[in-house]
């Protein structure tokens, strides 16, 4: 019950007859056997074959019979043709990609075998092949006419008026016209070569190619402004909230030292207990209103931050030729898990031996790229991406120092990362998804919480020198509680 679309039986058709598209044997594949040409409306017969509608009605027509043209076999009675729709298809598609070749001109002058012409003539109307031209290239007079890349249509390059080559172009009218006709009836009128308005005419196309390129480019740049700006907006109201907090802070301040004066009369007539209270109420809630309006800059932010970085995602799946003794790969190797019992696998130099890891198949030595692994379910796992040439033998220190850029959890709710020492991370919500950015060229890895859209933590000014390869530990399973894999998922772009 699987359908196949029209491309993949013309894909079926040429890797058939293991030969390109353009073949003799694929066009007789689609070639009515009645006209010789690819089918039009092709019908098939209740024997099988195939014919174009129109051929093969026109055959009976003038019969009185209706049999196969190409088994002869006779029907009772006349079927009634219903176009073949999916080999109309497949022909659409095959014209589609085998465009028509333009006809060969072949020299006027030659009598019996005639050869391919090498120019046409528009003064003498006439194509020539390479020793008929002969003349044209010695005789002076004949030296003087326009060539041009043999065509069969010469007609059309003559003015139907003066009887005169089209060699010239009306920038006015927008027409070609012949010498005669630019000293008539386009006299004054701003009158070029053919070939200068052509060339012209070329550059404009690349021209307008290139202005739709910056034209999209500005597009996207506006997108971006319009987000900083909206971005810079809130900033500034952050940076209004934060200088009244400020000023009320002073005003507190000065209020709590005139609590503590003997001149009652300059305090009450200054400040009244009512604006105590009120400043006091106003400074919590710009104190919320900002703690909130930072949390909703930061998430909406960082939310853009990560859509931006998913555009780098890669397949990544994972190499079993480093995967410790312990750990189980799915078929697919996009899951991993720690198994109880240690297979007996060989200890090639890629192995680790000691440290329940696994690196991916693929390696990055430039550019960006980006992954994300499902960490729900665990209370140990380490992720991020390692250097090439890391130790991957005995006890493993997985510090940046030592090649390894990681976050890890330990415990449940243990957070850390290694950048030269341990840092300790607080995370508001436990991750389900991580996502692991990485940006070869600044020297950049960062880590996302990809359900919350937050930031994690991120290695700065890097110096990478070799390869890059994601890292996956799923860790000990600790009796069963931290039996959940780590599985490499899709990136949910419209998330």
């Amino acid at each position: 019950n699987y359908y196949l679309k029209p491309a993949h039986y013309f894909i079926f058709f040429v890797k058939r007859h293991n030969m390109s598209s353009s073949s003799g044997l694929l066009t007789e594949e689609l070639q009515c056997s009645i006209c010789l040409d690819v089918f039009t409306d092709p019908v098939s017969t209740p024997c099988g074959h195939n014919f174009c509608k129109t051929c093969l009605n026109k055959c009976w027509d003038n019969s009185q019979t209706s049999s196969c043209p190409y088994c002869k076999e006779t029907f009772n009675q006349r079927p009634d043709l219903k176009i073949n729709t999916t080999l109309r298809e497949v022909v659409d598609h095959y014209k589609k990609k085998t465009p028509e070749k333009k006809p060969e001109v072949l020299c006027d002058i030659c009598e019996e075998r005639k050869l391919k012409a090498l120019k046409s003539c528009v003064v003498c109307q006439s194509s020539y092949c390479e020793t008929h031209l002969e003349r044209h290239l010695r005789v002076a007079g004949l030296k003087r006419h326009k060539r041009m890349e043999p065509v069969s249509n010469l007609e059309d390059y003559i003015c139907q008026t003066h009887e005169r080559p089209l060699e010239l172009f009306c920038r006015d009218d927008q027409t070609c016209v012949c010498p005669m006709c630019a000293l008539t009836d386009h006299k004054n009128h701003n009158t070029v070569p053919l070939e200068e308005e052509s060339e012209e005419k070329t550059q404009l196309m690349k021209t307008q190619k290139d202005m739709q390129q910056i034209i999209q480019e500005r597009i996207k740049k506006i997108q971006d402004i319009k987000l900083s700006a909206k971005v810079r907006k809130e900033e500034e109201l952050i940076e209004e909230l934060e200088q009244e907090i400020t000023e009320l802070k002073m005003r507190n301040t000065e209020l709590e030292q005139l609590s503590h004066t003997e001149d009652h009369l300059h305090f009450l007539k200054d400040f009244s207990f009512l604006l105590l209270m009120k400043t006091c109420v106003s400074l919590e809630t710009l104190r919320r209103a900002l703690t909130q309006l930072q949390y909703t800059l930061d998430e909406k932010f960082t939310k853009t931050e990560l859509k931006r970085m998913q555009q780098y995602a890669v397949d990544v799946t994972l190499d079993p030729d480093t995967a410790h003794p312990n750990l189980i790969l799915s078929d697919y190797r996009k899951q991993v898990r720690f198994g109880e019992v240690s297979q007996d696998l060989p200890d090639n130099p890629e192995r680790f031996d000691s440290c329940v890891c696994v690196l991916g198949k693929e390696g990055f030595s430039s550019g960006r790229f980006y992954f994300e692994v499902q960490v729900k379910g665990k209370t140990d796992w380490d992720l991020g991406v390692v250097r090439q040439s890391i130790n991957r033998k005995g006890k493993i220190a997985g510090s940046s120092s030592d090649g390894y850029w990681i976050v890890i959890l330990r415990n449940g709710n243990e957070y850390k990362a290694f950048a030269g020492h341990s840092v300790s991370l607080s995370l508001r919500v436990k991750p389900q998804r991580v996502g692991v950015f990485v940006d070869y060229e600044e020297g950049l890895v960062s880590f996302y919480d990809v359900e919350s859209c937050s930031h994690i933590y991120s290695y700065t000014d890097q110096s990478f020198i070799e390869k890059l390869y994601p890292f996956l530990g799923p860790s000990f399973s600790k009796k069963g509680k931290n039996s959940a894999p780590l599985i490499i998922t899709p990136v949910n772009y419209n998330k």
